[in-house]
């Protein structure tokens, strides 16, 4: 590319994964397939292993950025007082999310001939629900405010603190130690950030939003604390040891019961434009050449099927007093991995704990399952789906 044309890269690359990714999801729509498995297959086509167009890390900002608005847009759909009201039982279902998945996962890779240390890896990714691709597609159907909807997002708060513990645990075991004390500590400061954003958040924004709000001049104020609320507590879940998209997800929570509809409107433009790049994005990480070697391919759909089946026995199981119906939908909700999978597979892979065998049957299970879930979450949810109200996130 010549120096003149050098500022085209970024808009060049943003044209492709955007447009691929909006075409494919209208392809699959009028197919009868959730769109995302569209936008997510897109992501394989313009990636390293297809056509080369487009490079993972070319675009990883703005994937990041599109699961913090998704999961922003969400909190905004729901009460503190809605997470807190299945508190027990989202509680039950992230431990046994958590614990089936883990121990299917490290049976199968151990079974397999792998170590130790790196069957404790795959079971690790198969441990944290990816929840931003449940979130879109319930919103999509209108559906963020059911008994099951709710159950599964705080359950996915949940799991992703059990989930940090688990790798902080597998970690240490393969650096060749676990600290007690500085896992509890932690657990303890992921736990306590939580629960006090829940408490206290919608009541502090509550009393200070009016105020600052009267109290700026310039246009869309009301919008830009809750930018700034949204970054910040993305700062501080990090810290705090817990995902950043946790953090904005607990900003919208704050935010729900006081912010006016045009900040809904807002958030929802910013999400419609980023969200296509985060689900490319998974599709991008998928190298389909380790699928070329029939012994990675058959424990890869080994893996899948485990990863699948765990989150739908084990987290069905929490839900069991609900009913048969709901827990299906409920374990549903949890099956994605997403790129919390991949995370966990990267980790491993820089520590020298696991093989390039590993890391790309991990890959191919998260992506996988997230291309499950969401026809797995149409069927489970089919029964109770209605129209999308009138700020719901589109996935169109």
């Amino acid at each position: 590319m010549s120096p003149g044309h050098g500022g085209a890269e970024l808009p060049l690359q943003m044209l492709l994964v955007f447009g691929a990714a909006k075409i494919l999801g209208e392809v699959t729509e009028r197919l009868k397939i959730p769109n995302i498995v569209g936008q997510i297959t897109a992501g394989v086509l313009l990636g390293p292993s297809v056509l080369a167009l487009v490079q993972p890390a070319s675009i990883r900002e703005l994937a990041d950025l599109g699961v913090m608005f998704l999961l922003f847009r969400v909190g905004l759909e729901v009460r503190p007082s809605d997470l807190f009201t299945v508190g027990k039982t989202a509680s039950i279902v992230a431990t046994l999310g958590v614990l089936v998945p883990l121990l299917m996962g490290y049976a199968i890779y151990r079974w397999s001939g792998a170590s130790n240390v790196e069957s404790l890896f795959v079971g690790a990714a198969m441990v944290a629900t990816s929840v931003g691709i449940t979130a879109q597609v319930l919103a999509g159907m209108g559906l963020l405010n059911a008994l099951a909807s709710r159950i599964i997002l705080a359950a996915a708060v949940i799991d992703d603190i059990l989930g940090l513990i688990v790798l902080a645990i597998v970690s240490s075991v393969a650096a060749g130690g676990v600290n007690v004390l500085q896992l509890a500590t932690t657990a303890a400061i992921s736990i306590a950030f939580t629960v006090f954003v829940l408490i206290a958040g919608s009541r502090t924004v509550g009393k200070m939003l009016p105020r600052l709000d009267k109290r700026m001049k310039g246009g869309e104020s009301e919008f830009t604390i809750a930018m700034i609320l949204l970054f910040a507590l993305a700062v501080f879940a990090s810290y705090a040891g817990v995902a950043a998209i946790i953090g904005a997800f607990l900003a919208g929570v704050a935010l729900a019961e006081t912010v006016s509809h045009r900040v809904h409107v807002l958030a929802q433009g910013v999400t419609e434009l980023l969200v296509p790049f985060f689900l490319a994005g998974i599709g991008l990480a998928l190298d389909v050449h380790v699928l070329k070697d029939p012994k990675v391919l058959g424990l890869a759909a080994l893996i899948t099927a485990a990863a699948v089946v765990s989150k739908l026995v084990g987290c069905g199981l929490g839900a069991w007093p609900l009913g048969f119906e709901e827990a299906k939908r409920i374990g549903a909700g949890m099956v994605p991995r997403g790129e919390v999978g991949m995370v966990v597979a990267q980790i491993g892979a820089t520590m020298g704990t696991i093989s390039q065998q590993a890391y790309g049957v991990v890959v191919v299970m998260a992506v996988m399952t997230t291309v499950i879930a969401p026809i797995l979450l149409n069927w489970t949810f089919g029964s109770i789906a209605c129209e999308p109200e009138e700020s719901p996130i589109s996935i169109e």
